[in-house]
C-alpha cells in the first residue's frame, strides 16, 4: 500500500466514523434489543497469504459454535431479525472503519479471504494479496450480486464450499488481478462511489 493511500483511508475512515457514530450506536442497540449479544461479529482473514487478523461486522446471524466458511444457502435460517436489513444495507460492515484505521484492510481492494481458501489456492492469493484487502473493490461491485445467486442454491457447507471454490474464487481473483493492474486513487474513489451508489456496469 502506497503512503497516499493509506492517508487517505486514515483520513476517510476517521471522517466516516464521526459522521456515522450514530448510526452505528443506533445499529448496536438495536441488535442487542432484538438479538442479543454478542452485538459485533468477528472472523479470521487474511491480509497476505501468511498474516492473519480479525475482521469486524454487525452480528447478522445466529451464533453456532460450528460456523465455518462462507455464508451460502445453507445458513439461511440463522439470518436474524436484524440481519437481513444489514446484510441488504450493508451496515453490518460498518465496523470494518476499524480495521481500515488499524491497517488491516484498505477501503478498496480484494475482498479479504478466509485462511481455509488461502492455504488452498496458495499461487493464486499470493498474486491477489499483493493488494491490501479492501471493504468494497472491482471484484465485490462486479460479481457479488451473482455470487449470493449462486451460493443461495446451496443446501449444505460441502455444497457452499464446493461453489465457492470452484465458481466464485477464481472469478473474483481475475477481477482482483485487473484492479491491481489498474489501482489508483482515482480509480479508488470511483469504486467506492459506485459502491454507494451500486452503479453497475462500470
Amino acid at each position: 500500500m502506497t503512503p497516499g493511500k493509506r492517508l487517505f483511508d486514515i483520513v476517510v475512515a476517521l471522517l466516516l466514523a464521526i459522521i456515522l457514530l450514530p448510526v452505528s450506536l443506533i445499529m448496536a442497540l438495536v441488535i442487542l434489543i432484538l438479538d442479543g449479544r454478542p452485538v459485533i461479529y468477528r472472523s479470521e482473514r487474511m491480509k497476505t497469504p501468511t498474516e492473519a487478523f480479525m475482521l469486524l461486522k454487525f452480528r447478522s446471524m445466529k451464533v453456532v459454535a460450528s460456523d465455518s466458511g462462507v455464508s451460502g444457502g445453507d445458513k439461511v435460517a440463522r439470518i436474524t431479525r436484524c440481519g437481513a436489513f444489514l446484510r441488504r444495507s450493508r451496515l453490518d460492515e460498518l465496523p470494518q472503519l476499524w480495521n481500515v484505521l488499524r491497517g488491516d484492510i484498505s477501503f478498496v481492494g480484494p475482498r479479504p479471504p478466509l485462511r481455509q481458501y488461502v492455504d488452498r489456492f496458495p499461487e493464486l492469493y499470493g498474486e491477489v494479496l499483493k493488494s491490501r484487502p479492501g471493504i468494497t473493490g472491482l471484484a465485490t461491485l462486479v460479481y457479488h450480486r451473482h455470487e449470493e445467486w449462486l451460493l443461495a442454491r446451496s443446501r449444505s457447507v460441502e455444497e457452499t464450499d464446493a461453489i465457492y471454490a470452484r465458481a466464485c474464487v477464481p472469478r473474483k481473483a481475475r477481477l482482483d488481478l485487473i484492479y491491481q493492474r489498474r489501482r489508483n486513487l482515482c480509480f479508488d474513489i470511483k469504486l467506492m462511489a459506485k459502491t454507494v451508489f451500486r452503479r453497475i456496469p462500470l
